[in-house]
């Protein structure tokens, strides 16, 4: 059933809106999960009247079938199944599968898709010549965002996005390539030779081995830190309309290429209130111990409402009572933190803060829990990743999500221009004064 006859069979009531005299009656529709949309396309039209929702935090751009969230209750689904489960049992490449093509793949189809992988790892060699025009301390994000949408230029027979083999084509050079992207961006920030991608490893081992080995020892991959980036890759791979998702389908949505406007969402991802909210997290941590490691000073500086310090890790936007993906990781972090056994004080701040947080009754009343940022923060640090590629792990993670719902919109026979009205507060008309009368 396509969107439009999958909407119309889902209306069941009508919502009246009064302007003046006049009663409008906007069809009520129903979500699979219940949730209910009024529809307002025509309002315009029929009324003069737009709606006015700054941020976007009332109105749905879109019927989307990719991920189901409940805030209320902590729940976040990928195509109908529970994030839980498929951390539990899937790799980050199967979870991507499953986003972006609609179903779990059998055992054929992920081998395929795997092996379609492996050959489009490598970077063309004369993008390995962009890394030195960058400054070395250029942002990390600066440098994946630019590289991405490079990829336009040197794959011009995939630019079509009316084409299902030219979209499918960049969807496999996307996912193989980015952490190729970063692994340099990260090589080039400290000086060190560029590490191949290797065919014989798993995406996630291959990206560990391009960040840290050296070509005058033996690296040794450690499967604790391979499971916890699977596991952070796969609760970062979709959350819905987010910031930079809703920026890669309105990009999208012009017919802009896929590298274009996966570039754009790579941007979006990269502000502290998005993507870099672990980043901050860690950067919190810092602070502290800088201060003498004075935990219980700083939880006092976040109940004092006068006083302009918030924890950073601490709540969601969302979800009210729990952070689910925070629940999945909890113990990798807990476990690597165990077996790591460093002297690293920052560490001990952060279990300290999290017990704080799960006791005290002011972060219990306003449900002030440790978030996916607070852990995912802390596990990066404990494999060995530096604060600046926190976002661009984020980055990594997010990509199938973002290549979900950008086919997702080009698939849809209701796809449109993304175009927001506004209300207009400026000057009415002027009449113009010549220069010499300013």
């Amino acid at each position: 059933m396509n969107p439009v006859a999958e909407r119309t069979a889902l209306m069941s009531k009508v919502a009246k809106l009064q302007i003046g005299d006049e009663t409008l009656e906007l069809p009520l529709l129903v979500g699979t999960e219940q949730e209910q949309a009024i529809d307002i396309s025509k309002l315009r039209a029929t009324t003069g009247a737009i709606t006015l929702d700054e941020g976007y935090v009332n109105t749905g751009s879109v019927a989307s079938g990719v991920t189901f969230l409940n805030g209320e209750e902590g729940i976040l689904r990928y195509r109908g199944y529970p994030i839980e489960q498929l951390a539990a049992n899937c790799d980050f490449i199967e979870v991507s599968y499953l986003l972006i093509y609609g179903e779990l793949p059998a055992a054929d189809e992920l081998s395929r898709f795997r092996t379609s992988l492996r050959r489009h790892s490598m970077l063309h060699e004369d993008m390995r010549l962009f890394y030195d025009g960058f400054p070395r301390d250029a942002h990390p994000m600066a440098i994946l965002s630019s590289v991405v949408g490079a990829l336009s230029t040197f794959y011009q027979d995939s630019l079509d996005p009316a084409d299902p083999d030219q979209v499918e084509i960049s969807i496999l050079r996307l996912i193989a390539k980015l952490p190729t992207i970063a692994a340099y961006a990260h090589k080039k920030s400290i000086g060190q030779p560029f590490n191949y991608p290797r065919n014989d490893l798993e995406y996630c081992d291959n990206f560990l081995q391009m960040m840290f080995a050296l070509p005058t020892e033996e690296y040794e991959i450690d499967p604790d830190f391979v499971e916890a980036l699977n596991l952070l890759l796969i609760v970062h791979a979709d959350h819905e309309q987010n910031c930079s998702t809703s920026t890669v389908r309105m990009v999208g949505s012009s017919d802009a290429n896929l590298f274009a406007s996966v570039a754009a969402g790579i941007c979006a991802l990269w502000g502290p209130l998005h993507g870099g909210a672990n980043e901050a997290c860690v950067g919190m941590l810092e602070k502290i111990r800088e201060d003498g490691c004075n935990v219980k000073k700083y939880v006092e500086m976040a109940k004092d409402k006068s006083n302009g310090f918030r924890l950073m890790g601490f709540g969601h936007r969302v979800y009210k009572n729990f952070d689910p993906r925070a629940t999945i990781i909890k113990e990798t972090c807990r476990k690597l933190l165990a077996k790591r056994s460093i002297d690293d004080p920052i560490f001990d701040i952060a279990q300290e803060l999290e017990e704080t947080a799960l006791n005290d009754e002011y972060f219990i009343e306003r449900k002030l829990y440790p978030n996916v940022d607070f852990y995912s923060g802390v596990i990066y640090r404990a494999i060995g990743i530096p604060m600046s590629m926190f976002t661009v792990l984020f980055a990594i993670g997010r990509l199938p999500g973002w290549l979900a719902h950008w086919k997702e919109m080009h698939d849809s026979p209701t796809k449109r221009i993304c175009r927001p009205r506004q209300m207009y507060t400026g000057a009415t008309q002027r009449e113009f004064i010549e220069l010499d009368q300013r």
